[in-house]
């Protein structure tokens, strides 16, 4: 159960003022339809973050050596210094009259994930616990829990919570985990 409160926290925290909450801000703004919003938002999360947890499952699997286990700890310590890093919202606006509401979420989300520093956190994490439902599971939580007081609050959502601070909380526990992580590594713990 760690694994899936620790996934959980972690992405929470990290998706916060991040470019997917952008997103879900604007699409909340522009659509005003909450539901079809955040089903958008859970489908895309779960298939972004499945595949990632996968890879980063057997590429842990194939690559068990010390040194793999360092570079996923340092990852957790570059994660820490990204998290700090605000993202800018997208210029371009969505195009939902052609797909509808929830299409264009799932599609923009799902494309717009590849990469992000909650897809990248979550193959760590599978990489890290060897468990790729539970970390695929708390990590679209995570995103779940940022996400729907966004598509609720829109715009008003980024005025009441302390993103920079969520951001610092984000980068702690990522440095934590990669120190942690690169203790265990070097026969430290």
């Amino acid at each position: 159960m760690t694994t899936y409160w620790i996934s959980t926290l972690l992405v929470a925290l990290a998706e916060m003022g991040d470019r997917t909450q952008l997103l879900a801000i604007m699409l909340a703004s522009r659509y005003r339809k909450p539901v079809p919003i955040l089903l958008g938002i859970l489908v895309a999360t779960l298939a972004n973050h499945s595949l990632a947890a996968l890879l980063g499952f057997y590429v842990a699997s194939l690559l068990a050596a010390q040194w793999f286990k360092l570079v996923i700890a340092l990852s957790f310590v570059a994660m820490a210094a990204w998290a700090l890093i605000p993202d800018k919202e997208s210029e371009g606006e969505p195009t939902g009259r052609r797909l509808g509401v929830f299409l264009t979420t799932a599609t923009a989300f799902f494309l717009v994930e590849i990469g992000d520093k909650t897809q990248i956190a979550t193959a760590a994490l599978a990489a890290r616990f060897h468990d790729v439902l539970i970390v695929a599971a708390g990590t679209t939580t995570g995103m779940m829990i940022a996400n729907i007081p966004a598509v609720y609050l829109g715009q008003a959502v980024t005025k009441v919570l302390p993103i920079k601070s969520l951001r610092f909380a984000a980068a702690a526990v990522y440095l934590v985990l990669g120190l942690w992580g690169i203790a265990a590594a070097l026969g430290w713990l």
